[in-house]
């Protein structure tokens, strides 16, 4: 009987050829399928990018997918969807796992950079993604899940998800690890525990190629919520709102951001928004410097 570690479902090599970042090889089985277009944006960005798919249209219960991906020096690879990811309803006790195992070169880039995972009612779904990096190698990840079909009515409905994001420098040394769980409980459920939001994201950026994103990023977000928690001094809001309604509102969106690795290299933020589209609309905006490096902007 074939063993999880060697059933692999999709591997991906990015080299240079002529000079060129390069799929050199594409390797994907049911129920993984890879769309690899021949050019997305400007004819001059040296970059590839890999859509991922799953047949049928999203990730069934006990399904298991396994990718693995190298980015070879000097080459530039995004890893992106056409779609949220869906995690159909489980059976059973049986839950869905993917993992991303993925190697980034010297003066490589690597950007993973998916619509949101949307579990529908009663899934169970884990996924794990470790990236092995250098000390010039740069990374995005853009990891977000929603709370479920609200045309459906379904909000938090799921039973697991479980999300791992491990960087690891030089061979095994930890640089960044990260994990995410939200489990139904038998005193709470995930509802009343995450209230009236209905996202949450991560974003990691990390290495040379993306300093002075970064440092946008970071400005950005400062600003941000300081606007946000910025209380006038005297005086009735409008509407006839005090100043205690104005500190007692709840924020529609709400931002952090740190810096991670030596000499902060690395900056992780992280999102609870009540709208999927002001997630859209936040990343288009903070990435948008990226589409000298990628040929397009993300999520644009």
């Amino acid at each position: 009987m074939e063993s999880k570690i060697e059933a692999a479902t999709g591997k991906l090599v990015v080299k240079k050829v002529g000079g060129k970042s390069t799929v050199t090889r594409c390797f994907s089985k049911y129920p993984l399928k890879f769309i690899i277009p021949n050019k997305v944006g400007s004819s001059e960005t040296d970059a590839v990018w890999v859509y991922t798919l799953t047949y049928g249209g999203g990730i069934v219960s006990g399904d298991y997918i396994s990718c693995e991906i190298t980015v070879a020096d000097a080459c530039t690879a995004v890893l992106t969807t056409q779609a949220s990811t869906k995690v159909y309803k489980s059976l059973g006790s049986k839950s869905s796992e993917q993992i991303l195992e993925a190697k980034i070169g010297s003066d490589a880039l690597l950007a993973v950079i998916p619509d949101p995972v949307t579990c529908f009612s009663t899934a169970r779904y884990s996924q794990k993604q470790i990236f092995r990096v250098v000390l010039d190698s740069s990374l995005v990840i853009v990891d977000w899940i929603t709370s479920g079909r609200h045309e459906s009515g379904e909000k938090w409905d799921f039973e697991l998800y479980r999300s791992t994001n491990h960087i690891f420098l030089e061979g095994d040394q930890p640089l960044f690890l990260d994990s995410v769980l939200l489990e139904q409980g038998s005193i709470t459920n995930i509802a009343e525990r995450m209230q009236d939001y209905q996202v949450l994201a991560m974003v990691i950026l990390l290495g040379p190629k993306l300093k002075q994103i970064q440092i946008q990023v970071q400005e950005n977000v400062r600003r941000m919520m300081s606007e946000q928690l910025y209380l006038p001094s005297t005086g009735l809001r409008p509407h006839g709102k005090t100043q205690s309604d104005h500190f007692l509102a709840k924020p529609s969106f709400v931002v952090s951001c740190s810096a991670f690795g030596p000499k902060g290299i690395g900056i992780v933020v992280r999102i609870a928004a009540m709208t999927t589209e002001s997630v859209y609309r936040f990343l288009q905006h903070q990435l948008a410097g990226m589409e000298t490096l990628l040929g397009v902007s993300p999520y644009s």
